[in-house]
């Protein structure tokens, strides 16, 4: 198939065209501290009961106390939030939580003024490829007012605009 584009590439171009939010996962460490990431690939899994699926990397800093907890935190971005998707993408930054509004809810981090905070609790995980894929069963959280931070074309600075009647 001469002209075509290859398949890695068409792949990796085709996802950046496909919008995402931007989230920050979090745990609690074998030695009691935080950690945590930013993702974009993360999505609903099951309204009955309501659960997710979010993918995280085996080099994350962040994944052996994601596949091992028995509960992680979810916090969907305000498009006011790039800096914490920023400092959680931040592979060189070892304490992520310095600085920032942030409360231990049981034994999950959570994020002060999120869009969102989702409490799981951890029911499944898988690895496959390069990647664990966790599946969580939400056990409570809050929603905030506000617009999400939304991911494509490799930026994470789109902002949602209101419906125009």
């Amino acid at each position: 198939m001469s002209g075509e584009t290859p398949v890695h590439e068409l792949f990796t171009e085709s996802m950046t065209v496909l919008a995402s939010g931007v989230a920050v996962i979090t745990a609690r460490r074998l030695d009691g501290s935080p950690c945590g990431i930013a993702a974009t690939s993360l999505s609903s899994y099951s309204a009955h009961p309501p659960s997710l699926l979010v993918s995280v990397w085996h080099k994350s800093r962040c994944h052996d106390a994601l596949a091992t907890c028995e509960h992680f935190g979810v916090h969907l971005l305000k498009s006011d939030e790039l800096h914490l998707a920023q400092l959680f993408a931040d592979r060189s930054n070892p304490d992520k939580f310095a600085g920032l509004e942030w409360d231990w809810d049981g034994d999950v981090p959570e994020l002060g003024g999120t869009l969102a905070y989702l409490r799981c609790r951890r029911m499944e995980n898988f690895a496959r490829y390069d990647h664990t894929v966790l599946i969580g069963d939400l056990e409570g959280g809050r929603l905030e007012e506000g617009h999400p931070l939304v991911y494509a074309r490799r930026r994470m600075d789109w902002l949602m605009q209101p419906m125009q009647s």
